[in-house]
């Protein structure tokens, strides 16, 4: 899974689709035979939908739902979409859908109020290995709908190159805000800027979680709470100081690229950071925890396999999804395309098969999730627009009209 931006045009998107969905969606489609909740699957092919990074990613899930089907007796097809939304969104409101797609946590609670999933995550047998702060991000009023696919954090990315030339050692990577500032501004020189980050939430938003925030507490929006603003105001204070710049400052579309072109001395990115090798072949990086505020904090980003409300096989659909998110199968695919395995069981193995990337696992034990009720997509979007001039603004004013707007969409 590769989660670089936060687009607003897909947002939108998106919450036009759920809205037209909400007055379409029906209840069970009419002709086949349909799953009857009995435990056992039907003879119903199996439809997988999925949105795929490449044909890494592809050929695995390909691979892994032939063998299920191979096991199971029951014909499976997986299809590729194009814009998985719209297709998704054309599947519900026909009567018609795939019974196992890819849902991002954007997408979930619009499905999940227009009746369009199943939840069926309690009932899964491996619920407990599932690391509970993803079960939180696909748990909707109590119910958990659908088993985590894999997962992502964030973790301070450093170049080692650079780190080398300002006289740092693997003593002085930083732990704490005070360390990383100091070493940002070793850091810096010339072109080079110590810290180089997005501006978007899906960045900073890690700031304030060390901090000790959060945009939304206990269901309710505490977007411009005392750690927020602390958080952003650190951000503010290492930008004007000079010692760290935004992307776009250093002609950087991601931290990838400022990392490749010696732009900065860290960057802020996911366990997606590998794919920048195919770029700049010569990049030599170390991953390191994000260093703590108040507290350690991340944040991370996660897709599930729905179950659809009208599937046709939903305990076929339900017996492959057990069958993906088994240790040894989440292990294949993290082999096959770089993701991180959703279950705790496979944790150790990862870190054996993945060196130099544990930081971004361990991080599960504190990460936290975005906000994604309904309409807040719209209102992080507004945010990140914000936050593109933060070096100039006031960390308060921005986070005093975020907390107006996520009220607004979340009603608390």
């Amino acid at each position: 899974m590769k989660i670089r931006t936060l687009r607003a045009g897909l947002a939108a998107t998106s919450a036009i689709a759920l809205a037209t969905l909400a007055a379409c969606s029906g209840g069970a489609s009419p002709g086949g035979e349909q799953s009857q909740g009995n435990g056992s699957p039907n003879s119903n092919p199996v439809s997988v939908l999925i949105g795929s990074s490449g044909t890494a990613e592809t050929d695995a899930v390909k691979e892994a739902v032939a063998a299920w089907s191979r096991q199971s007796g029951v014909p499976a097809e997986v299809k590729v979409a194009s814009d998985l939304t719209q297709q998704a969104t054309q599947g519900f409101t026909g009567g018609k859908p795939d019974d196992l797609l890819y849902v991002s946590t954007d997408a979930l609670a619009g499905w999940v109020a227009n009746g369009s999933l199943e939840a069926y995550g309690d009932s899964l047998p491996n619920k407990a290995d599932f690391y509970p702060k993803l079960v939180e991000a696909f748990t909707v009023d109590g119910k958990f709908y659908c088993a985590p696919k894999d997962f992502s954090t964030l973790a301070l990315v450093i170049n080692n190159e650079l780190w080398k030339e300002a006289g740092l050692t693997d003593n002085d990577v930083p732990t704490t805000w005070a360390e990383l500032e100091a070493v940002a501004k070793r850091l810096t020189k010339g072109k080079v800027k110590g810290l180089v980050v997005s501006h978007e939430v899906q960045r900073l938003g890690v700031f304030m979680a060390q901090a000790g925030g959060g945009l939304v507490t206990d269901g309710k929006a505490t977007a411009n709470s005392p750690q927020n603003v602390e958080g952003l105001a650190f951000v503010k204070k290492m930008l004007n100081d000079g010692v760290a710049a935004l992307n776009s400052d250093v002609g950087a579309g991601w931290g990838g690229e400022a990392l490749g072109k010696n732009l900065a001395g860290m960057v802020i990115e996911g366990n997606w950071i590998t794919g920048a090798k195919k770029d700049y072949k010569d990049l030599d990086y170390t991953v390191a925890a994000l260093p703590a505020g108040a507290q350690q904090g991340t944040l991370q980003y996660t897709n599930c396999w729905g179950i659809a409300t009208d599937a046709d096989n939903k305990e076929g659909a339900k017996s492959l999804v057990e069958f993906l998110t088994t240790t040894q199968q989440q292990l294949a695919f993290s082999k096959a395309f770089g993701v991180m395995p959703s279950v705790q069981s496979a944790s150790e193995a990862f870190k054996q098969d993945n060196p130099g990337m544990e930081p971004f696992i361990d991080g599960a034990a504190y990460a936290q999730n975005l906000p994604a009720q309904e309409g807040v997509a719209a209102v992080l979007a507004e945010l990140n627009s914000k936050l593109a001039k933060l070096g100039s603004s006031d960390p308060k004013t921005i986070l005093d009209g975020t907390q107006t707007d996520l009220q607004a969409a979340i009603g608390a």
